[in-house]
């Protein structure tokens, strides 16, 4: 019997660790989406709201953490250089996904709802 989750349940935030290393979890996750999406840790970092520094970091960590890299360097060119997924890399993401949607779908009846989160709003002085 499937259950419907309630509307206001967030999605378990799963993580996989490598050691005492975060492998791969929800923020890192997004990161590898939004390089797919423009070919670039910079553009990615950007569309994140993150440094360059902090998106390259976590970069390395999960190509530290796997057998083989889940980004690439791509030469530059005409266009530039940038980065891309690895085969291994769409995978993981693939894997991931889907353990995620699994334990929402199994845990959503049994967690308790989140009220909605709050926006901060930034003073500058």
């Amino acid at each position: 019997m499937k259950r419907s989750s309630p509307a206001n349940v967030s999605a378990p935030r799963i993580r996989i660790l490598a050691g005492s290393q975060i492998a791969l979890g929800p923020g890192k996750a997004d990161l590898l989406r939004a390089i797919d999406e423009t070919g670039s840790i910079s553009a990615a970092a950007r569309e994140m709201g993150m440094s360059y520094r902090r998106a390259w970091l976590l970069v390395h960590t999960m190509n530290e953490c796997f057998r083989s890299p889940l980004v690439e360097a791509v030469k530059g060119g005409v266009e530039g250089g940038g980065a891309r997924l690895t085969e291994t890399g769409r995978e993981v993401l693939s894997h991931y996904q889907d353990i995620v949607r699994l334990a929402a779908d199994h845990f959503a009846a049994y967690l308790r709802p989140q009220p909605a989160a709050r926006k901060r709003s930034v003073s500058r002085a």
